[in-house]
């Protein structure tokens, strides 16, 4: 318990901005202003602006002497910026803030109040973001591992024409660009990269032990970045799915399920001599008592679009009589209008069935990672039948296969389960 205000001597001037690419960043559950109420409000004399979602600090004749501003910037508006001074420059997820928008920001990075300008920046390992390039020197390039002996190195820079030319020392960019002046001379910037990971929040950890179970109970490749710092690892092939991973069973128990759904991915295309077009496919998937999710079937076609409907109807029908307990029927909501029109016709053709039309939001990766996760850590497993095999090659191939059908439909079938089984009004009526 905290039995005082916690005192502190403000900088008279400083002003500092944290930044999120988007301003919900900012106000989420757990996000930078809620954290922020935790810790500035145990400061003496420090007074939250909820509007502006920022903090003033001040002297005890009750004079602002400094603030801490959480804001938010990106393509859209970093030209609102300008004419800002800065003193401390920080950027909570920096692989979120465009390149361009960060090195605008840095020419912000100023201010006569005695402290020398500075930024901060913490970030998530993403390989395909300018970051992973900018701080490649500290990262092993064949593990994606940042290298121990490197890390909090600092180093210099200069930018010229978008270009970044490294050095050990400002010193050598003086003499490469041929740097004589003071004002040349202030041209290089240091810049260095500390390694981190969840062992070091020995608070967070103490606290709420359990998440280091939730960060080991990911999908491989988010595992990898988020739980061990891998800043090489991208989608592939088999880093997702892998069908040693699960368990065939030839019987089950119904009577041991909860609820079971059938998800849907519907094709546009029908099939010719001179196309490769999608199919049709749908998963009908249960959630056992005991929190094991099993695959029962999938039906993986090419048919004409007006026999669609025809084969959801009819196979709803005959799942509801072979499946007991709860069942859901899952659509898909393509993106404009023509998705909403072809979904709603398919809704009444479903009528006196428990139907969710979903739009569809997200890429197929987002929308496959957290079936890949409960796959990886084997809660999943899968009824025997014929479909079994290019069931387990196309899901083995993904993100990389030609088609991606049967994944969609599984992946929504789990996500609309998961949904069934949270607990909440609507789902007791």
């Amino acid at each position: 318990m905290l039995m005082e205000p916690l005192r502190y001597k403000a900088v008279k001037g400083f002003n500092a901005v944290i930044f999120r690419a988007q301003y919900t960043d900012i106000v989420k559950s757990g996000g930078l202003w809620e954290e922020s109420e935790k810790m500035y409000g145990q400061i003496k004399n420090a007074t939250p602006r909820i509007v502006d979602k920022q903090w003033v600090f001040r002297d005890k004749a009750g004079n602002v002497v400094s603030k801490v501003t959480f804001s938010y910037v990106n393509e859209q508006n970093y030209n609102t910026w300008k004419g800002s001074q800065i003193a401390l420059l920080g950027f909570d997820e920096l692989c979120d803030i465009p390149e361009k928008v960060f090195f605008f920001m840095l020419s912000r990075n100023r201010s006569t109040c005695g402290v020398e300008p500075y930024v901060r920046g913490t970030c998530n390992p993403d390989p395909d973001s300018w970051v992973a390039k900018f701080i490649e020197w500290w990262i092993d390039q064949e593990t994606g591992y940042a290298i121990p002996e490197r890390s909090g190195v600092i180093r210099w820079f200069v930018r010229r024409d978008e270009q970044i030319y490294w050095a050990d020392t400002k010193e050598e960019l003086w003499e490469q660009f041929d740097l004589k002046t003071e004002e040349e001379k202030a041209e290089p910037r240091s810049a260095t990269f500390i390694m981190s990971n969840i062992y070091d929040n020995k608070e967070l950890l103490k606290i709420n032990p359990q998440y280091l179970g939730n960060l080991k109970a990911m999908a491989e490749v988010e595992r990898e970045r988020f739980l061990r710092g891998n800043w090489k690892i991208r989608p592939a092939a088999g880093l997702y799915f892998n069908r040693l991973q699960v368990e065939v069973l030839e019987t089950v128990n119904l009577k041991d399920f909860q609820y079971f759904c059938r998800a849907w991915d519907i094709a546009a295309t029908e099939k010719k001599d001179s196309n490769d077009p999608d199919f049709t496919s749908s998963t009908l998937m249960g959630k056992r008592k005991d929190g094991l999710y099993v695959v029962f079937d999938v039906i993986n076609v090419r048919i004409k679009a007006g026999d669609v409907g025809k084969l959801i109807k009819s196979t709803a029908a005959s799942d509801r009589a072979a499946y007991k307990g709860m069942y859901k029927v899952r659509l898909p909501v393509d993106p404009g209008a023509a998705g909403k029109i072809v979904a709603d016709t398919y809704v009444k053709e479903l009528a006196g069935y428990s139907v969710n039309a979903a739009r569809v939001t997200g890429s197929k990766i987002a929308r496959a990672t957290p079936f890949a996760a409960q796959w990886q850590n084997g809660h999943v497993a899968v009824m025997a039948g014929t479909w079994n095999g290019a069931f387990f090659s196309q899901l083995e191939a993904f993100p990389e296969g030609s088609h991606d059908d049967m994944v969609d439909c599984s992946s929504d079938a789990f996500n609309e389960l998961t949904e069934m089984t949270k607990f909440n009004l609507k789902n007791l009526l």
